[in-house]
């Protein structure tokens, strides 16, 4: 059964940081392209990050390119989101996934608020 576990939302002043962490399971993770989402109150969901399967190329959405960070252990199975200049704008729940998969975690809420 494919599984993701995002961890380390929280709520955080701007301008301050986050590092988001996603546990997979039920699949080969070291075989797969990870991204990953956020969804804003009231708003669709849309991508934030890619990563490859061996970590050597990344994307970014245009709104955080610059600013945040994608990365990955393999032998952890994990993937993470350093966030960092954090703006009112970037509140949202954050998944990660595999593309390759129709399965979604519970999500982590990030808050950016004063």
């Amino acid at each position: 059964q494919v599984q993701f576990v995002e961890s380390g939302g929280d709520l955080v002043q701007p301008g301050g940081s986050l590092r988001l962490s996603c546990a997979a399971s039920g699949f080969t993770f070291s075989s797969s392209t990870m991204n990953w989402y956020r969804q804003a109150p009231g708003k669709e969901r849309e991508w934030v990050a890619t990563i490859t399967s061996r970590g050597t190329v990344t994307n970014y959405a245009d709104s955080v390119k610059g600013r945040f960070t994608i990365s990955r252990d393999n032998a952890k199975n994990s993937v993470y989101l350093q966030m960092n200049s954090l703006k009112l704008e970037d509140t949202a729940v954050y998944y990660c996934r595999s593309p390759a998969f129709a399965s979604w975690g519970q999500g982590t809420q990030v808050t950016v608020s004063s």
